[in-house]
């Protein structure tokens, strides 16, 4: 009993002073002496330990001797991951954009009103911004219309021009002003005039007419097609913005969409003007003064 009154507490053995020699065992010469406790082996062990593991965590996390562990993507893998990312979107953007073109295509054909394409806010073939525009007339601005009509009144039409059968009386308002950059070319089925201009420029209906489309397509970016009297048919390609939706009535010199530079066979800001006649291309330089 005595024996079991006399056991010191854990805490106290834990504090003991022990000495740890190294002598020389030919001379006995001590060589080394260290006075250790079992709490100080025990503080340094963990502290060694923690350290050892906090060191060996960075060197995985912030060296390439991670790409080594099995299941790490290395470098090359993750490039490859992040390419393939970047182009499965764009291969989702231009699905939707063909969905909403054979979608178009598909309301012609069938007869029906556009209202169920669905269009994202960004590609909308009318910008919002101009829904609710409002023009007022002030003093300058009605002088420089007076002249610019004064100016285009006789110029409007090529009178020297050769004309279509049933077109001599026929009066077309000039879409754009600008330089012709490409010509009409039923060789090569260049079915149209390609004008050369400021991006945004207005774009004006060449005849009153009705718009048959008004749509984005691959290749051609927004595209807006006007049915005028006597079998004709206008058409607008490359542009950044359509103002008109299909149905609507426009009158001729009427803003029907921006310039631009969309779709995939363009380079440049410029209009891709054709005009059809009972079927037939015209080349509108015959018709038209850009």
């Amino acid at each position: 009993m005595s024996s079991l009154n006399e056991k010191k507490p854990l805490i106290k053995k834990l504090k003991n002073k022990y000495r740890l020699t190294i002598s020389n065992e030919a001379t006995f010469d001590e060589v080394l002496s260290i006075r250790l406790s079992r709490l100080n082996v025990f503080t340094v062990t963990g502290l060694f330990s923690v350290l050892l593991i906090v060191l060996v965590t960075l060197l995985i996390a912030f060296t390439p001797l991670r790409e080594y562990i099995p299941g790490y993507p290395d470098g090359e893998m993750r490039r490859n991951i992040e390419n393939n990312d970047i182009l499965v979107d764009s291969l989702i953007l231009e699905l939707e954009k063909r969905d909403r073109f054979f979608q178009g295509v598909r309301n012609i054909v069938e007869g029906n009103d556009f209202d169920n394409v669905v269009q994202s806010a960004s590609d909308s073939i009318v910008d919002p911004k101009y829904k609710n525009l409002s023009f007022t007339r002030t003093e300058s601005d009605s002088l420089f219309r007076l002249d610019h009509e004064e100016d285009e009144k006789y110029n409007l039409t090529l009178e020297d021009a050769p004309k279509s059968r049933g077109l001599s009386n026929t009066h077309f308002f000039s879409p754009i002003k600008g330089m012709i950059s490409n010509h009409f070319d039923s060789k090569s089925q260049h079915y149209g005039t390609d004008i050369v201009g400021g991006v945004n420029e207005r774009i004006s209906s060449v005849l009153d007419g009705t718009v048959i489309f008004s749509e984005w397509t691959l290749n051609t970016g927004y595209v807006i097609q006007i049915q005028h009297s006597n079998n004709l048919l206008s058409v607008y390609k490359h542009n950044s913005e359509l103002l008109k939706k299909a149905g609507e009535h426009v009158k001729a010199g009427e803003a029907i969409a921006l310039l631009g530079n969309s779709g995939e066979l363009t380079s440049g800001p410029h209009l891709h003007f054709e005009l059809w006649h009972n079927g037939q291309p015209l080349n509108p330089e015959d018709y038209i003064k850009f």
